[in-house]
């Protein structure tokens, strides 16, 4: 497939995870990469694959925190450049921990939104000018099912996805006219390297978290999973498909 040939893509998160198993689908049907993360050497592991799969010559890496507001705006503003323009921006990056919500302290607190929910925001502030200049453009956010359904320990985490997927529908509706499209993935029941070791209290009561594993397949899926939906959703498959969420979780939250 080379549903991304000539597609210019921005992806934070791209060190690990989700938002590293997107660059290496984007780069595998045709797509030109910047892929940002704070990880130094997560980074490096992705271009070592892209390298070894012969997508190499397609993916550029930039270190950046996407809630420092002067660094995203110097790094948007260098990705743009180097692609010559950006169609996509798939905003992966995140944090999750977890705390009893009456101990969980202003730092803590500020510490998830201002990565999740306003590192989010920046990217999409700083790179729209560029986005609404290039060819049928796409902002993919990520939110959770923890945005829709009980997940305890995680009122921080939780508060930040359901902003981003308020966010998602604002700007969906804002600049559909101007021909941009965006919508969340809001995946739940994945395996990566975020949701291994949450960090859940010692004393984490588990029954509160009601049924754990999807209803297909034999247990949690690997991050491919959700790279595969959005590329579907970049891509011109995904024309119709605006301010909304897509819940990729087995049917874990049926």
């Amino acid at each position: 497939m080379e549903r991304f040939d000539g597609r210019r893509v921005l992806i934070t998160g791209a060190g690990s995870g989700i938002g590293q198993a997107t660059v290496h689908r984007i780069l595998a049907e045709g797509g030109r990469v910047v892929a940002a993360d704070i990880d130094a050497a997560g980074l490096r592991a992705t271009a070592e694959r892209a390298a070894a799969d012969g997508g190499g010559d397609r993916l550029v890496t930039a270190v950046l925190d996407i809630s420092d507001e002067a660094a995203v705006r110097t790094g948007v503003a260098a990705a743009v450049s180097g692609l010559g323009g950006l169609d996509v921006l798939v905003n992966a990056a995140g944090i999750l921990r977890a705390s009893h919500t009456h101990e969980t302290g202003l730092d803590f607190f500020n510490k998830i939104i201002s990565v999740n929910l306003t590192g989010t925001f920046l990217m999409i502030r700083e790179a729209l000018p560029a986005l609404l200049a290039g060819r049928s453009p796409v902002v993919v956010n990520f939110s959770s099912t923890s945005a829709s359904f009980a997940h305890p320990y995680m009122a921080a985490y939780a508060a930040s996805k359901g902003g981003i997927q308020s966010l998602t529908h604002a700007i969906a509706s804002e600049y559909a006219k101007q021909g941009l499209r965006a919508v969340c993935v809001a995946p739940g029941s994945i395996q990566s390297g975020m949701t291994l070791d949450p960090g859940l209290p010692e004393d984490a009561d588990p029954s509160l978290f009601g049924k754990l594993l999807p209803a297909i397949g034999k247990g949690f899926a690997g991050p491919e999973t959700v790279a595969g939906v959005i590329a579907m959703l970049a891509s011109q498959d995904g024309a119709f498909i605006t301010g909304t969420e897509i819940r990729i979780d087995g049917g874990t939250h049926m």
